[in-house]
């Protein structure tokens, strides 16, 4: 089952490799891009990690749940 056009989905790889492959519904625009901060306590995720993820700048500075837009 696909999430729902504009839903938010984020990835958490266990292994040392990993390929994720998915499918889009258009062209990549990056302008529509948006990155939600994977800490945001609103979100109240619990992950199963004890050291600091590493992450990408996008995600490093990535909005507030509440400071996202909606589309």
């Amino acid at each position: 089952m696909l999430p729902p056009w504009g839903f938010a989905h984020g990835f958490y790889v266990m292994s040392d490799i990993a390929e994720c492959v998915y499918k889009c519904t258009d062209y990549y625009h990056s302008d529509s891009e948006i990155s939600v901060r994977w800490d945001d306590p609103r979100l109240n995720i619990v992950w199963p990690f004890t050291n600091q993820p590493i992450l990408s700048d996008k995600d490093i500075n990535g909005l507030g749940f509440n400071q996202a837009p909606t589309l």
